[in-house]
């Protein structure tokens, strides 16, 4: 399959990590549980002492439960019009929060500064929602990746304006490791306020993190997250995949081995007659346009989405368990059958 890093199954290390959290009986609710305790210490000792992180079931519910700590109804979310948040969860940011989400066009799935600033000029007109929150998503949902400098310029503007600003992190680790950087260079340390920490598509079966830079957001988190049908009565089955996640740098091995699958399919198909690829491969996803009659045959063989039908772009997706001869084979795959098509 190449439709989806969530295809995959659980890496072997945080399946056995899982595993032994099932042996014995256990505090609920991440109270008084040495799971969520030794996970939490983990989020530490990646971004520092003071941060407080919290657990929920999916990327979803990280995502809207930390805006709902940082904004009130009247408030809106700026974001990429492309982001999963405004794209693909039915609408639930807007439902939970009451917020009014502004999406932005994204150029190769990111937004910058310049075009956020214009959406703040307005800021004490009660006739409109008046932003809070600027979110993007690292990597983008068209596995770009925003450098340092292209973080920390939008969070000067908006944090200039009293606005937050949020990461989606549900591909973080990918992000990482293009970037070859300390995960905190690029979150705490530019300013990021909370982060929604991935780990369902880098090996983990269920679960995300709510990662809170500024501890004084957080307050009211447990009481969010409860209202917000998120907190697990058997915690340490969540938190336990992070320890097996986050021990060793095994999520940033994954990201490392995901990525370069999708640069191995991009380089194989680099020159390839009838196929353009749409964007830069930073992360672990490669997107290309392909005759209508390549892709329905295609789909015959092998499992990948259509992400416009319109201009018939697909997307390719590695996980941290995909195969260099998985890769050869689906490109060579292509190659025959664009051949039998033009």
């Amino acid at each position: 399959s190449f439709a989806s890093d969530n295809h995959a199954g659980m890496h072997p290390d945080v399946l056995a990590a899982f595993n032994q959290a099932n042996v014995e009986h256990s505090g609920s609710y991440g109270l008084e549980d040495d799971w969520t305790q030794k996970a939490e210490d983990c989020f530490r000792t990646l971004f520092g002492e003071d941060v407080a992180t919290h657990f929920v079931f999916s990327g979803t519910a990280a995502n809207v439960l930390g805006m709902q700590t940082m904004t009130r109804p009247h408030n809106a979310i700026l974001c990429a019009d492309v982001s999963h948040l405004n794209a693909d969860e039915t609408g639930a940011p807007e439902a939970v929060t009451g917020c009014k989400l502004i999406p932005i066009p994204a150029e190769h799935g990111k937004i910058n500064s310049s075009q956020i600033d214009r959406y703040l000029v307005d800021r004490g007109d009660m006739h409109r929602s008046q932003p809070k929150v600027v979110s993007i998503t690292q990597a983008s949902e068209y596995g770009t990746v925003y450098s340092i400098d292209e973080i920390r310029s939008i969070v000067e503007v908006a944090h200039a304006a009293d606005t937050y600003v949020h990461m989606d992190g549900a591909r973080i680790a990918n992000a990482a490791a293009h970037l070859g950087v300390r995960m905190t260079e690029f979150t705490r340390d530019v300013g990021i306020d909370v982060l929604s920490f991935g780990g369902c598509k880098n090996g983990m079966a269920m679960g995300e993190a709510v990662v809170f830079f500024r501890p004084e957001l957080a307050a009211d988190f447990p009481y969010i997250r409860k209202q917000g049908l998120n907190l697990a009565s058997k915690m340490r089955f969540i938190t336990s995949q992070f320890i097996g996640l986050l021990t060793d740098d095994l999520w940033l091995r994954n990201g490392r081995r995901a990525n370069a699958m999708a640069t191995l399919l991009s380089n194989e198909l680099a020159d390839a007659s009838g196929l353009e690829i749409t964007h830069p491969v930073q992360a672990n996803s490669v997107f290309a346009i392909l005759p209508k009659a390549a892709i329905a045959k295609l789909q015959e063989e092998y499992d990948f989405y259509v992400w416009d039908p319109n201009t018939s772009e697909v997307r390719w997706m590695t996980a941290f368990d995909t195969q260099e001869s998985d890769v050869k084979g689906f490109a060579g795959r292509i190659r025959e059958v664009l051949a039998s098509v033009l």
